[in-house]
């Protein structure tokens, strides 16, 4: 049996919002095999950002669990929680966010000088290679183009081999070719990697790239996975 790396159990997030409450997750049972590359889509405010907040531990569900390689994140500690986000998981943003003054090679291998870890750096060469960065590593973020800056937020995720990829909306800033390039190459650096992918988007092309594609409308999933994964 294929273990899962990710797995949700009626999860719910509610908001006050006035006199009402926001249902921004309504029991959510989602899961995700070891090696998966998983798309979620859904319009704005189905709740796909606050379901990849919950699995990459940036914010506490009202009820219900969050599992992830085997952490059952309500139960860990702030302090070990942060630890555990920067080992084990990837995060990739629709804004890049990498530190402007620092060289492409010195924002990919930031995560892992920061956890004051061994840098791997056979490993970190064959990231910048597959994703075709290996003559951009000197330049700053500002001399290189948008789908550049991209593929070395890519390369951070992947820099610390974390279990899981979590990547919200990572193409919402490129045009169409740069889009489907950057995907590619995402997609190609995981399987060599054996990175697991969940993937927020509203392109429907670039979800079809995924393995499984998994639609949330107002809180609730309507399409893909329940708590069986092959559903």
């Amino acid at each position: 049996m294929e273990s899962m790396i990710v797995r949700t159990e009626r999860l719910k997030k509610y908001y006050r919002l006035g006199a009402g409450t926001v249902k921004a997750l309504d029991g959510i049972d989602f899961c995700v095999k070891e090696g998966e590359f998983v798309a979620v889509t859904g319009k704005s405010g189905s709740g796909k950002t606050t379901l990849l907040q919950m699995l990459g531990g940036l914010d506490r569900p009202t009820s219900g669990t969050v599992h992830v390689d085997g952490k059952n994140l309500a139960e860990m500690s702030k302090d070990s929680l942060t630890v555990f986000r920067r080992r084990k998981v990837g995060f990739i943003f629709q804004n890049y966010n990498l530190v402007p003054d620092l060289t492409v090679y010195e924002n990919v291998v930031f995560p892992i000088e920061l956890d004051g870890a061994y840098i791997d750096r056979d490993y970190i060469e064959r990231i910048l290679f597959m994703l075709k960065l290996q003559k951009k590593t000197e330049a700053l973020p500002h001399m290189i183009s948008g789908g550049e800056q991209q593929r070395a937020a890519i390369a951070r995720a992947l820099a610390t081999k974390p279990s899981i990829i979590l990547a919200d909306e990572p193409t919402g800033n490129l045009d169409t070719v740069a889009s489907h390039d950057v995907l590619g190459l995402l997609k190609m650096a995981a399987e060599e990697f054996r990175q697991t992918i969940v993937l927020i988007t509203h392109d429907q092309d670039i979800a079809q790239m995924a393995d499984r594609i998994v639609r949330i409308e107002d809180g609730r999933i309507v399409k893909g996975c329940g708590m069986d994964a092959g559903e």
